[in-house]
């Protein structure tokens, strides 16, 4: 038998069997900057897309560490986390109900899902100038932009997700004599749990793209008023490294939310993962 404590042989397990997922997934970023880094430096016009006024990737390193020590760098940052904190906070609660109530119940799909595809179109840009209007401050337009973006996702797959439920669960929890309530939150909500992670995710994504959006218009301080700001004076290696701050706290925080979804979510594992 092995000398690792259980927890410990699991864990060296897992570091195992991701060490070449992560290498693959390394090496693929490594060549994405290798061919971006020849394209910019030679200038490349590949007809349709010419890379002769974008930065090379060491002229956006030096920007990344310019910006870095900035006193500018932390409130920028904060009030990019703060509006996408409020905006997706307050979707997935309205998300996640709506889809619920809409997803079991015959009435609630009936009365509120037709305005709610009415509305699902409509691109979060288009909402921009409805936004400033209805709000008195600038703060809360943007709050609304991002939680518009994200709340469809995550409304979407929440339905889904409890469309999704075994009705055999269902039935055999009725035969128990379980009532609505407990129904909804001991089977419909768990069942419907994988369903709704994934909409967070692609809701948290929306929600960054919405904010950036909106911090171009009407912000005066956030990660996307720093791109827009640099595009204004062309200073093209910030705009980079605006866009890759950006891309890094969107794919950290959904990467977040998927971490809590398999530890909310032990049983289930996705068809084909582990190939």
């Amino acid at each position: 038998m092995s000398s690792l404590p259980l927890p410990a042989a699991g864990r060296a397990r897992r570091v195992r069997e991701a060490s070449p997922h992560i290498l693959r997934g390394a090496a693929a970023v490594l060549a994405c900057v290798l061919a971006w880094h020849l394209l910019s430096t030679r200038h490349a016009n590949l007809g349709l897309v010419t890379f002769a006024n974008v930065p090379p990737p060491g002229e956006v390193l030096e920007s990344a560490w310019a910006f870095a020590r900035s006193p500018k760098l932390w409130p920028h940052l904060a009030s990019s986390l703060q509006r996408v904190g409020l905006g997706f906070g307050l979707a997935a609660l309205a998300g996640i109900v709506l889809g619920l109530l809409i997803g079991r119940l015959r009435w609630a799909r009936d009365v509120l899902l037709p305005p709610l595809e009415v509305l699902r179109p409509i691109p979060a840009v288009a909402w921009i100038p409805l936004a400033i209007l209805m709000f008195p401050s600038s703060e809360g337009s943007m709050v609304f932009i991002t939680f518009v973006g994200a709340l469809f996702p995550i409304l979407l797959s929440t339905i889904h997700g409890v469309e999704a439920v075994d009705p055999r669960l269902v039935a055999s929890a009725r035969s128990l004599g379980t009532r609505r309530w407990r129904l909804f939150t001991e089977v419909i909500a768990p069942g419907a749990l994988p369903g709704i992670v994934t909409g967070l995710s692609i809701g948290m994504g929306t929600c960054w793209f919405c904010l950036v959006t909106a911090e171009m218009i009407a912000g005066q301080y956030g990660i996307g008023y720093h791109t827009w700001e640099a595009y204004t004076i062309q200073n093209y290696a910030d705009i980079v490294v605006g866009m890759l701050v950006i891309g890094l706290l969107g794919m950290g925080s959904s990467a977040l939310i998927r971490a809590a979804g398999r530890r909310l979510t032990p049983w289930y594992r996705p068809q084909g993962a582990g190939r």
